[in-house]
């Protein structure tokens, strides 16, 4: 392999098994950006250069772990999310595009607004929290997570983003040990786990294999568990004009728009995703 063009027929070739053409593009495009610090543009115009020993051996040290189903995002250490560069580990989830669109809904609600307060529930890597923080700068922006490794990712990307979130450990299931009784948010927000058993024979391995299983899955017995516990909560902690903000289980919108109504939630706002299923619920009392 001399060439640029090269390593990418290798990358196409050895993970043709994996995954379809189009990703496996983008899985090399991502590793060249790493390995060369350009992005897929400099690619299209430099495909014949010859590459470096270095490079090289960068290349097929990261195609080596991709073979054995390793997210990439999890080998390079990065992920980007609405325009921020976070370190993920395989104690967080890999924030998803459709995620992206929940923070851009609230974003455009709240962004001329002088004074806001936002709780996001299983915060990760932290991806809801800091978006938020970096188009929203007036907010107070709490974040809290179950897992220790999970909040120590978090700090980190708000200390190497210079944005001020308040991260704590917590569990959401036993809220009323943690807030103060008279804490009011405006926006409560949450990517919780939704996706259930049934679901598993669907999804990819690098998915099943390498990512935290608790921030995935609920019982199937429970499937809107944290819904209904969150919901629960926001009716002592949201403020006057306060909502609820959720990333939900595509086949579960009806149930989960059913839900915070028998909630006591008057305005329920179910929302699709650039893939046309449903993904997103907005509930206000």
């Amino acid at each position: 392999m001399k060439h640029f063009k090269d390593v990418a027929y290798t990358y196409q070739d050895t993970l043709s098994t994996l995954y379809p053409p189009s990703e496996t593009k983008q899985l090399f495009l991502m590793a060249y950006a790493f390995v060369t610090g350009k992005n897929s543009t400099h690619y299209m115009l430099n495909s014949t250069n010859e590459i470096t020993e270095t490079s090289l051996q960068q290349f097929l040290s990261i195609l080596e772990e991709l073979r054995t189903g390793r997210p990439i995002q999890h080998i390079l250490g990065k992920a980007d999310f609405y325009g921020l560069h976070l370190s993920v580990n395989e104690h967080t989830l890999i924030p998803r595009p459709e995620t992206e669109e929940l923070v851009e809904w609230i974003v455009r609600e709240h962004q001329h607004r002088e004074q806001l307060s936002i709780l996001d529930i299983g915060t990760g890597s932290g991806c809801i929290a800091l978006a938020l923080k970096k188009h929203l700068p007036p907010a107070q922006v709490d974040a809290i997570d179950l897992q220790g490794a999970a909040i120590e990712v978090a700090r980190k990307n708000a200390a190497n983003l210079n944005l001020s979130v308040n991260f704590i450990q917590a569990d959401i299931l036993e809220w009323d040990s943690f807030m103060q009784k008279n804490q009011q948010y405006d926006v409560i927000v949450s990517n919780p786990p939704y996706i259930t058993p049934n679901e598993q024979k669907d999804m990819h391995s690098n998915v099943l294999l390498f990512e935290p299983y608790n921030a995935l899955f609920v019982e199937a017995q429970a499937p809107l568990l944290f819904y209904d516990v969150i919901a629960e909560m926001g009716k002592k902690h949201l403020s006057l004009q306060g909502s609820l903000y959720f990333e939900i289980n595509q086949y579960l919108g009806s149930e989960t728009s059913e839900l915070l109504r028998k909630k006591g939630y008057k305005q329920v706002a179910l929302r699709q995703d650039l893939n046309g299923v449903d993904r997103m619920i907005k509930a206000s009392l």
